[in-house]
């Protein structure tokens, strides 16, 4: 029996299920593992950053079921059988429009906050191509950037709001479940 150790008490460790960046994993865990450590270092996606680990700054930032959560502050247990979208989805053959936007605009100072900001700035407009700009502030409101490059970051969202305008980057797909893999 795998056990984790949590003060007096023993935490069996559960088979979870669910398909990360189009692919079927399983992973045996404890219930209550992050799914930011899960997939940092289960799955080997380091794309997912990990920084206040209380679900303030959106470093960690994936799409669960196509919706913006924090990594941080969802358990193992919680992710069993869901889809999750980690920043390493997001380029194909090549660049995401938000990548794009994010490298050419100057979205980026130290980078650390970026994938969490890139993948906000997905699932906000997959639900809303044409978003305000008090509409993309909202959207970015649970990730911070510590080194205040926030002018850049805005000018990647009008961008990405400018392309989709012209029918740039409105076929967003993520990759079809494939393999299974048991971690």
């Amino acid at each position: 029996m795998d056990v984790k150790e949590a003060g007096s008490f023993s935490v069996k460790k559960h088979r979870f299920r669910m398909t990360v960046n189009g692919i079927e994993r399983e992973v045996d865990a404890v219930p209550t593992a992050r799914l930011s450590d899960l997939l940092r270092t289960e799955f080997q996606l380091t794309g997912t950053k990990i920084s206040c680990g209380i679900g303030r700054c959106g470093a960690c930032s994936v799409l669960l079921d196509g919706k913006l959560a924090n990594a941080c502050m969802t358990m193992a247990y919680q992710a069993d059988g869901h889809s999750i979208t980690t920043i390493e989805a997001l380029q194909k053959e090549e660049l995401d429009i938000c990548q794009t936007a994010f490298l050419e605009e100057g979205g980026f100072q130290c980078g650390y906050c970026t994938p969490g900001m890139t993948i906000a700035l997905r699932a906000l407009f997959q639900e809303n191509p044409q978003p305000t700009d008090e509409d993309i502030e909202e959207g970015l409101a649970g990730n911070l950037c510590r080194c205040t490059g926030y002018g850049g970051i805005m000018r990647s969202a009008c961008r990405i709001r400018k392309e989709l305008a012209s029918g740039k980057g409105s076929h967003w797909t993520f990759p079809a479940a494939t393999a299974k893999h048991r971690i």
